[in-house]
């Protein structure tokens, strides 16, 4: 009887340990080549201004390379 014990609550158990690692797909599909999100401020900048202000970002991340 004590076999058919440790058979249950071992079972038990694996029910458990494999109903913790379901989870729900939740996979978005986009149209390549078109963004959904919010709009970039910095993309209503004229060229020149954006070009300086990237410069300026990328040397602030990049400059102990």
């Amino acid at each position: 009887m004590h076999t058919k014990g440790a058979i249950v609550l071992a079972l038990v158990f694996s029910l458990a340990g494999l109903a913790g690692c379901y989870e729900t797909p939740e996979v978005i599909v986009y149209e390549p080549g078109e963004y959904k999100g919010a709009r970039d401020p910095l993309m209503d900048q004229p060229a020149a201004e954006r070009d300086q202000i990237l410069k300026q970002r990328f040397e602030l991340v990049q400059i102990d390379r």
